[in-house]
């Protein structure tokens, strides 16, 4: 690779020890097929790292084999996505955001190479797939929650971009709150960045000072303000109890694992790849899920978000979708 950025291999083998989920191991494995991730921030990133283990898993399964670069340029980005497909990957993973057209036109250059694309525009051709985030059915069972807990009433949530994928999710979020809570008032912002926690405490810090005392973090950092003004706060996409034990009391979590299995699957059958795939972030198909501290939650606001979830995960009640921008 010639482009800009960090490029790792990752070979599991029968000896792996991470934890294959019920998804991966109920899906056919015929021949690995190759996969290549072209990540624009590092695996590390909070989004980027759910679907960099699930890659992992996915490689310890024998599903796949995984190839990626990470911190790839906006400028440099077509390019490592045509020299993966010039070098076999059979599925080039992406993130379209920020190279929406140039991505397609890629993609339209390497007809016998799937392309799954994070993207809000929809797929394209036989070959252009693309996936949404949706981790907004788990923020809404955590503004449940947090709709119980909060003594002022004021909740806030920071996020990166006001794009339909973080809109939705804080609106979510936003509608628990207030089927608990009708009286509720909510501030937001964005911090114009994925990856600025310095920003993201500094936009936290400004809501607490104006009476929020509990926070909805779309953005690492958002914590960190809610900890160093000892309110609470919520996760979103991974973990963040273990780092923040006294302030995270529920996160939002998202889980890529079903993503891949379906799409692997259409690509080791032969059908077209050219499809939405977002419908497998839904937590009927194990895509989200709420895990929270039953320790720092009221038990009295339990038994109605979990009689939700429980709906939720059977299709039988859907949290509505608004992608507008939150006030």
């Amino acid at each position: 690779m010639t482009f800009t950025s960090t490029r790792r291999t990752v070979l599991m083998g029968a000896a792996a020890t991470l934890a294959l989920p019920a998804y991966i191991r109920r899906v056919n494995a015929q021949t690995a097929i190759r996969v290549a991730g072209v990540h624009a921030s590092p695996v590390e990133n909070a989004w980027n790292s759910r679907i960099h283990l699930a890659f992992q898993e996915a490689a310890a399964a024998g599903l796949i084999t995984y190839d990626f670069s990470e911190g790839v340029a906006a400028t440099d980005y077509p390019r490592a996505m045509r020299e993966y497909a010039e070098g076999g990957a059979q599925l080039v993973w992406g993130e379209s955001y920020a190279v929406e057209r140039e991505a397609r036109e890629v993609a339209a250059d390497y007809a016998d190479t799937a392309f799954l694309m994070g993207s809000s525009g929809g797929p394209e051709g036989d070959n252009f797939g693309v996936f949404g985030t949706r981790n907004h059915e788990a923020a809404y069972l955590a503004g449940m929650l947090a709709g119980k807990m909060s003594a002022s009433g004021v909740f806030g949530s920071v996020g990166g971009y006001p794009i339909p994928e973080v809109n939705l999710l804080i609106n979510a979020f936003r509608i628990g709150v207030t089927e608990v809570r009708p009286d509720a008032t909510f501030l937001n912002g964005f911090i114009g960045a994925w990856f600025d926690p310095a920003r993201a405490q500094e936009m936290a810090v400004a809501q607490i000072d104006q009476g929020a005392d509990i926070l909805f973090g779309e953005r690492i950092g958002t914590a960190d303000g809610a900890q160093a003004r000892g309110v609470k706060a919520i996760g979103s996409l991974i973990d963040y109890t273990p780092r923040y034990p006294e302030t995270v009391f529920a996160n939002a979590i998202w889980n890529y694992g079903p993503t891949i299995a379906a799409i692997v699957a259409d690509v080791q059958a032969g059908t077209p790849v050219g499809r939405d795939y977002t419908e497998y972030s839904f937590m009927k198909h194990g895509g989200n899920d709420l895990i929270f501290s039953a320790d720092m939650v009221p038990a009295d606001a339990i038994p109605a978000m979990e009689e939700k979830r429980a709906a939720i995960q059977s299709g039988a009640f859907e949290v509505p979708i608004d992608a507008n921008e939150p006030a």
